[in-house]
């Protein structure tokens, strides 16, 4: 199904490809997927979520029941992972990466969690037919190449609810200036409406909370700050000045730190399968 000569879902699937006309190594190789987050976890000792996360969770609590097994895809190093744990009667998640899995079985062995069942596999190769009250993922649909069909297994596996969650721009306001004077910028070419669009394509009407959220990067020097703050500038030559310039009326230094503090969203799109 097409929606006003637009497919959606193509366009998504378009959209993995990069300002170099490759789709990234993350995006179609699970070795490389895996290495990334075996690096990521290696570093984490303890369950921390992400500072933004305690907002995201009190909107998402407000939609679980007590009584709900809830089935989490992707839940990365468990930003929402026991906090739903703590609300609800089970928690089944899948995850694709086996770093991920054992961190998360080995938090919820410290944490005395009884309720929660650990899958490593890809939730597109995943052949159950289980059914939960609730699906949930948030931020883990960037290597679903068939986003339609991702979205409708969701759709099939969840008796009562469906919850699709992402950050969402505003992009640095630095970068947004740099733009605005003709600076060519990688910008993100996936965000929460494009999946709005895919569900409105597939028949699927969902409600939309959008959740304010503040980021505050903290850099121990100014260099480094800069070389953090330059990544997206895709120009192979451009003015050091003038950038540095820009990046400065957004940057506060405090006690020999650098301080760069800018809004983003979270989206949360959520609807009853039994509407559809």
């Amino acid at each position: 199904m097409k929606t006003d000569n637009f497919d959606y879902i193509e366009l998504w699937r378009q959209a993995m490809v990069d300002h170099t006309g490759n789709i990234p190594k993350r995006l179609n190789d699970d070795a490389a997927e895996e290495a990334f987050w075996s690096s990521r976890v290696e570093g984490k000792k303890q369950h921390k979520e992400d500072p933004y996360a305690k907002l995201v969770q009190q909107e998402l609590l407000t939609l679980l029941n007590q009584d709900d097994h809830v089935l989490e895809i992707g839940p990365g190093w468990g930003n929402y992972t026991f906090a739903i744990a703590e609300e609800v009667r089970k928690l089944t998640c899948i995850d694709s990466s086996k770093s991920i899995i054992s961190f998360l079985a080995s938090q919820a062995n410290e944490k005395g969690f009884e309720n929660m069942e650990l899958i490593h596999n890809k939730w597109e190769s995943e052949t159950k037919r289980e059914k939960y009250d609730v699906v949930f993922g948030f931020n883990c649909y960037y290597r679903m190449n068939d986003i339609g069909e991702t979205l409708l297994k969701m759709n099939e596996a969840a008796s009562r609810l469906v919850i699709v969650g992402m950050t969402t721009g505003p992009e640095k306001p630095h970068y947004m200036e740099l733009k605005q004077r003709g600076y060519t910028i990688n910008l993100r070419k996936r965000d929460y409406i494009h999946i709005l669009n895919v569900l409105y394509q597939l028949g699927i009407l969902a409600d939309c909370k959008i959740v304010k959220l503040k980021s505050k990067k903290i850099y121990s020097s100014y260099e480094e700050m800069i070389r953090d703050n330059t990544t997206k500038i895709l120009d192979q030559h451009y003015s050091d000045h003038e950038v540095k310039t820009i990046l400065d009326k957004y940057v506060v230094e405090k006690e020999g730190k650098y301080e760069y503090e800018y809004p983003f969203h979270a989206a949360l799109m959520y609807w009853s399968p039994k509407g559809i």
